[in-house]
């Protein structure tokens, strides 16, 4: 579902939603499925929030804008329910780099891809 335009969009929708919240995305791909994201976050935001936030807006977005979606997820759930977080005190930063490079073809001029 996440390719073309509506891959474009999502990868906007995204970037907007952490720009409003001070939330600096480092790294990011949209890829046909999921999206990764790497993101620099204010302490008193927590990533269930960033979360929230991030993929409430992203859905109530493309239903409005690509009706077709709606359709296809009459339940309105555009996104799965859980997602995946990581602190990188967990994991080196260049751990994190090399997972997202071999993950997809590198744009060197945006650092949030689309695959």
């Amino acid at each position: 579902m996440l390719q073309g335009d509506i891959a474009l969009r999502v990868r906007e929708l995204v970037r907007q939603t952490c720009e409003r919240f001070e939330i600096r995305i480092l790294r990011g791909v949209v890829s046909k499925d999921h999206v990764h994201v790497l993101v620099s976050a204010p302490p008193n935001i927590t990533p269930s929030d960033i979360m929230r936030r991030v993929k409430g807006r992203v859905s109530q977005k493309i239903f409005e804008e690509f009706p077709h979606v709606k359709k296809r997820y009459w339940g309105k759930h555009f996104w799965a329910r859980g997602y995946f977080c990581v602190t990188s005190g967990e994991l080196t930063k260049d751990m994190i780099q090399e997972y997202l490079e071999h993950h997809f073809e590198k744009d060197p001029n945006d650092q949030f891809d689309i695959e």
